[in-house]
């Protein structure tokens, strides 16, 4: 199967998978939902019983990172205090990418760094900040392996072992 080449916006699509992860099964149960002000009511239907927030941005996007700060960490801490947060920087391959590059210069913008990524990553208290590149392949294996590990080694007592996790 080719990759897309062009994006079609999410309203709300729910996965689920098993996985290993450090040899244990996993049931990943993954909710992508749209980030579109249309659809914030029910987006927020997706919230309870969150394990994990992937708050995702592109890296060729300024105006995507900060919405990191100014929209999502907010949403999350009115709705779902507490929830670990994971940063991740999507669209690494075209970070230095001359054409797009060109095409941010013409409206003085530029990528977003990794450094600035790690900045934001403490500043919103993420437990960990990833950059991946869905066309490449590059870290998504990383970005569900760190979201799992995350999710188990929570301090919630309720957590059944040999569960699954939900990751939004």
């Amino acid at each position: 199967m080719a990759f897309p080449g062009e994006y079609i916006p999410t309203v709300f699509d729910n996965y689920s998978v098993n996985v290993r992860v450090d040899g244990e099964p996993i049931n990943l149960g993954l909710w992508d939902t749209a980030g579109q002000e249309d659809y914030d009511r029910s987006r927020l239907l997706s919230y309870p019983q969150t394990d994990l927030f992937l708050i995702c941005f592109s890296l060729i996007s300024p105006s995507s990172f900060e919405n990191v700060k100014d929209k999502w960490v907010q949403e999350i801490k009115h709705y779902c205090p507490g929830v670990t947060k994971i940063l991740v920087g999507t669209k690494l391959d075209l970070r230095d990418d001359q054409d797009t590059i060109l095409k941010l210069k013409e409206k003085n913008l530029d990528p977003i760094s990794y450094q600035d990524g790690v900045i934001l990553s403490k500043e919103i208290g993420a437990a960990k900040y990833i950059e991946c590149s869905a066309l490449t392949q590059k870290n998504l294996r990383v970005v569900f392996d760190e979201a799992i590990r995350a999710v188990l080694l929570s301090p919630k007592p309720e957590r059944k072992k040999g569960g699954g996790c939900s990751i939004l």
